[in-house]
């Protein structure tokens, strides 16, 4: 039996089936090098950020059974987020793995929503490995943060809420990218847009990937970056896959440039942006990416910690 991947049908069907457990997103207007570029202010989405779209759409098609047990997921803290307050709508258990040295503010934001927090130590383990043990452990259905048909197409409803707003596909989306599941699920629902995937320097696998034409993992030893949300370091095949058919392709960003995109945010746009969230506004900000006019922008988190905020706009 051929191996199930995401679809724009299964993305269009997902926008449907989740349109009532997430908030739609505003597109803000900024003006930059004299055209007019669309900011999808995802950082506004209840969690603070898109990743409940995801969560949203996996649970739901949990059958009865499934929802009787619980639900395990690894994340830094916005798919933990996601899934913990998707599960505590439909009144499902949720136990989340989490990196020792994530922001408190995503570590409690999880807890606060009633989920189970089980700590591991990025260095020296495997997320996925204590993942899966206790999935097994548990008799859990364990939702990935984005190597997952449904994931992705809940976080391509992204994509079918900008063309919806706009009227029309975008020239062009530049997305933040860790695993891939946002830029892949929107490439899926905007066939006619180019894609931008967007991650941290040093850190930027699929790009290398989409260059390359066949997936490598992030070089060792990887740079220390504030991007926590977007430290992935082996993309999947299912957003490889859906971004290298699309034609997307992908850009790095310093920290120095997520810092400026950060503060550009809130001087500018009066959003707060995480640096994760950040990267696709630096690469247009830098120049990095060459935006046509009405292109958009996406911003996929908020959750960064108050005292790094704090430093990066004393700046």
């Amino acid at each position: 039996m051929a191996e199930r991947r995401p679809t724009a049908k299964g993305v269009a069907a997902a926008a449907e089936r989740i349109a009532d457990r997430v908030t739609r997103t505003p597109l803000l207007p900024l003006d930059q090098a004299g055209r007019r570029v669309w900011i999808k202010a995802e950082c506004l989405q209840q969690g603070g950020s898109f990743k409940l779209r995801g969560a949203s759409n996996r649970l739901a098609l949990l059958s009865e059974a499934e929802r009787a047990r619980v639900v395990v997921a690894f994340s830094s803290g916005n798919h933990a987020q996601g899934v913990a307050l998707a599960a505590r709508r439909l009144g499902i258990a949720a136990a989340i793995v989490m990196p020792a040295d994530a922001p408190a503010v995503k570590i409690e934001a999880t807890r606060a929503a009633g989920a189970e927090i089980l700590l591991y130590d990025r260095a020296t383990q495997s997320r996925e490995e204590i993942g899966a043990r206790l999935a097994a452990e548990r008799g859990a259905t364990l939702v990935p943060s984005f190597d997952d048909v449904d994931v992705i197409e809940g976080q391509g409803s992204v994509g079918i809420e900008i063309a919806g707003q706009l009227g029309a596909p975008p020239p062009m989306v530049i997305v933040p990218c860790g695993g891939g599941g946002l830029s892949g699920g929107i490439a899926l629902a905007l066939p006619e847009s180019q894609v931008i995937a967007v991650e941290p320097e040093g850190w930027d696998d699929m790009a290398r990937s989409l260059a390359l034409g066949h997936i490598v993992p992030v070089d060792e030893p990887a740079p220390p970056t504030r991007c926590d949300a977007l430290q992935t370091k082996l993309v999947s095949p299912l957003t490889f896959g859906a971004l290298s058919e699309a034609g997307a392709r992908g850009l790095s960003v310093t920290e120095d440039e997520v810092a400026a995109a950060m503060i550009f945010a809130f001087r500018h746009l009066r959003i707060v942006a995480e640096p994760g969230g950040s990267v696709a506004l630096a690469a247009l900000i830098s120049g990095k990416a060459d935006a046509p006019d009405g292109s958009v922008v996406v911003v996929s988190g908020g959750n960064v910690d108050p005292k790094l905020y704090a430093e990066i706009l004393g700046r």
